[in-house]
Parts: C-alpha cells; structure tokens; sequence
C-alpha cells in the first residue's frame, strides 16, 4: 500500500481498518468486482477517445451508466478533452468586458475567431460575440428585421420552430404593435403554399428552422425565395450545430440572418443550460445588428490588435437609437466552441454529421423492421418521430426500468402531437445501444 501518492505508514492503514471494523484492504474492496481489483485493465488496442471516457465511466459508476435518446433542441455531442484544457489556459482569464483593449487582447481575439467561425458556418457576411442561446437570438433577429421595415407589422413563424424559441419570440414582442402567426406544417415541414398565400406586403419576415423542432429538413431555399418575392427577410434557426458539417448552410440557401444553438460543440447539455447564441446577416444589416462586433486593427506600429468595433447597446449610443439590452456575451462558452469547431475543421464536422445520419438510419430501419412506422417521412437529419399511439407513455416507462431515456414525448409539447416519440440519435449511440432501444420498445409496445 506504500505510495508517492498516499503517506500513510503501515501503522496509520492498521489503526484506520481498526477504526472502520474490517481486519485487511482486501476485506475493505471485496465487494468490487475482481476485474476491477487487478493491478492491471485490460484495453483494446484503439478505442477513439469518446469510447475510452465511456469506457472508464461505466466502469466507475456501472449502475449510473444511462442511454439518452431525447434530443428535442439540446442535443449530446462528443466534445474533445481539449476544449477543457485550452479554456482554462491563463491567457483567457482577463478582463470579463472588454472595454479595455490594451488589457483584455486574449478575451478580444477570442471573440473575433468565434465571430469568424460563425460566419463561416452559417455562411454570411458579419456574425456578433455571441448572444445567450438560439432562442434569444431568433427574437434578435426578428427586431432586427423590424427595425429594416418599421412600417411591416407582420411576423410569419414556422410550426416547426422549436415551441420554446416560439414562447421567447412573442415575450419579446408582446409589447409591440405588431402580429406574429404561426405557418401551419405539412407532413411535418413547413407548408409553402400556406405561406405563400400568408405573405402579403405587410409581412416583415418568415422565420423557419431546419431541421426543424420534428426532425425534418425544410425547403428553407424555397421559403427565402417566397419571402424575397414579397420583400420580406428570410430568417433561419439551427438548433443541432453539427448539422452545418452536412446540409446547406443558411446563407446558400438565401437567408438573410441566421441564428444557431451552440450547445453540441465546446459545451454539453447541462440541466437546460447555459447555452450559447450564434447570430450572423448580411453586411448591409451589419449597423442594426445586436450586441458586440470586435474587429480587428493595426496600432502606430502596425501590430495587430483587436478592439470593440461596434457595440449598439444603449450604454454606448444614446438609448433611442440601442439596438438592443444584451449586456454582455457568453465568453467562455464561445471560446469553448472556437476551440472545438477549430479542431474538428470543415472535414471533421463532416464527418459527424455523417456518422450523425448513418446511426439515426440505422436506428430507424431496424426500428421498422420491428414493425414501428414514422410519423413524417421527409428528408431528416438525426432525430424522428415514431408514432406509438398511445403507447409512448409505457414506452418511455419501460426504458427507465433500463436506465435508457428512449425519446421525447411531443404530446408534452402540443396536443396535436400526441402519441408521437422524437427520437434522437447521435455519434455517441454506439450500435449495441441502437439495438437495445429497439428491444424496449419492441418490449414495449407487446
């Protein structure tokens, strides 16, 4: 028992199992199993580093080890140890605002590479630092549009928008003289005729999500082109940010502003939070644009710098003219998904979105090999509804018995929607869990 790491003599081990009432170590661990007791564990050769944290996590709490396949906005994605590491370097403890440039040049060039990686992501000309969390930042962006059009006083929204980012939307413009209708869907995507014949030149902008709060991927190429017809701004929301690794990204599809949810890249799920916003437009949007822009500069000596480039906030201009109260931006959670997109680079999120959509195919053609059906059968990327009747209730019941979270009840989220299970699927779902999620609810539904 003699250590480097452990001080104690041999008299201190006798008289503390004296004190807790056992004769020996041995008798102290005989409960661990003996693969567990062995001075040595076992390892395959080449486990990716995902696996080996799992690895080492069921084997050091194998009764908490659980299965998740709710998704429903939030979703669970690998994130590299690396993000930990290079977030708690020193050079990013300065200053929390940076007002001072000369004093906080790590917080500054941080926020300009995030801005970079967003804009380039969602394919635009500006992104700003950061707002709270995709949710905050799609009503941003409709004031935005607003602000573009005083006299419009009309706001479409997409049914497929997530109902959460619905609910923030009209708190924030439940003051406001202006009308905000929801765009019915059509086999679980936006319904394009009912929106065309929605818009009318009063119409300030169409808000959609893809893919969107069901799992399907929207015509958003289609929606831009029926809101431009009419003069309107086209706005996206992304909540699975490894879907940008895939699909088009909203300025290739004629979006005007683009908002995403960063959770899924640097930070995890965490008990709803925190999050982190992404927001980017069009340049000729840039001046109206919410919260901080860093840029960066060259000093008298023509070294680079970087420094707040605009800041619309009513504590820099006067209020009347403030584009908006975001006070500040999530600082660490966006130096937290530089850090990771950076690593992953084009090709790496790539690859995820494609481990993301060949695991969730998997899933569902053994779960309809089982004789499960979808509820919507459009284009999806990792998340779907199977429609269970009314049998979701035993179906999510039945999982708990096996520490597995099967999915999403979406009756939970409209009443339209009952008997529908959103389930999602991620690179973390190894093929042995797919499997055991189709045997509970095959056991489920007997």
């Amino acid at each position: 028992m003699n250590s480097r790491y452990l001080p104690h003599t041999d008299e201190d081990l006798r008289q503390m199992l004296h004190t807790i009432g056992v004769s020996s170590f041995a008798d102290l661990v005989k409960h661990v199993p003996a693969e567990l007791r062995s001075a040595k564990i076992t390892e395959p050769k080449a486990l990716s580093e995902s696996e080996l944290l799992e690895r080492y996590r069921s084997l050091s709490r194998p009764a908490e080890a659980r299965s998740s396949f709710v998704g429903a906005g939030l979703y669970h994605h690998s994130v590299p140890c690396a993000v930990d590491a290079l977030i708690s370097r020193g050079e990013f403890f300065t200053a929390y605002t940076p007002y001072q440039p000369e004093a906080s040049q790590g917080t500054l060039q941080a926020i300009f590479e995030f801005q970079t990686v967003a804009a380039e992501l969602l394919a635009l000309d500006v992104a700003n630092a950061s707002m709270y969390d995709v949710s905050s930042a799609a009503a941003e962006a409709v004031l935005l549009a607003l602000r573009m059009a005083p006299k419009r006083r009309r706001v479409l929204l997409s049914a497929g928008v997530h109902p959460d980012t619905l609910e923030v939307i009209r708190t924030y413009v439940a003051s406001m003289n202006l009308t905000v209708e929801l765009v019915p869907l059509s086999d679980g995507r936006t319904d394009l005729t009912a929106l065309d014949a929605m818009l009318t030149d009063d119409v300030a902008c169409v808000l959609v999500q893809s893919p969107n709060c069901l799992g399907q991927i929207e015509a958003v190429a289609k929606v831009s082109d029926l809101a431009h017809a009419r003069q309107a701004l086209s706005i996206q929301a992304v909540t699975d940010p490894t879907s940008l690794g895939l699909l088009r990204p909203p300025g290739a599809c004629g979006v005007d502003i683009a908002v995403a949810e960063g959770t899924g890249m640097g930070i995890t799920p965490s008990f709803g939070g925190p999050g982190l916003g992404l927001f980017a437009c069009r340049e000729q949007f840039m001046r109206t644009m919410p919260g901080r822009l860093v840029g960066e500069t060259r000093d008298a000596d023509n070294r680079i710098g970087y420094v707040l480039t605009l800041a619309t906030r009513e504590q820099h201009i006067r209020r009347e003219k403030a584009t908006s109260n975001i006070c500040t931006n999530h600082g660490l959670c966006a130096l937290a998904f530089t850090i990771h997109a950076s690593l992953m680079g084009p090709k790496g999120l790539r690859l995820v979105g494609e481990q993301n959509v060949k695991r969730a195919s998997y899933a569902v053609q053994k779960l309809e090999a089982a004789g499960f059906k979808r509820r919507y059968q459009g284009a999806f990327y990792n998340e779907f509804v199977l429609d269970l009747g009314a049998k979701v209730e035993a179906a999510i019941a039945a999982g708990m018995k096996r520490n597995v979270v099967v999915g999403f009840d979406l009756g939970r989220w409209q009443p339209d929607w009952q008997g529908g299970l959103l389930v999602n699927v991620t690179e973390m779902h190894t093929k042995a869990k797919l499997d055991e999620l189709v045997e509970i609810l095959k056991e489920a539904v007997k």
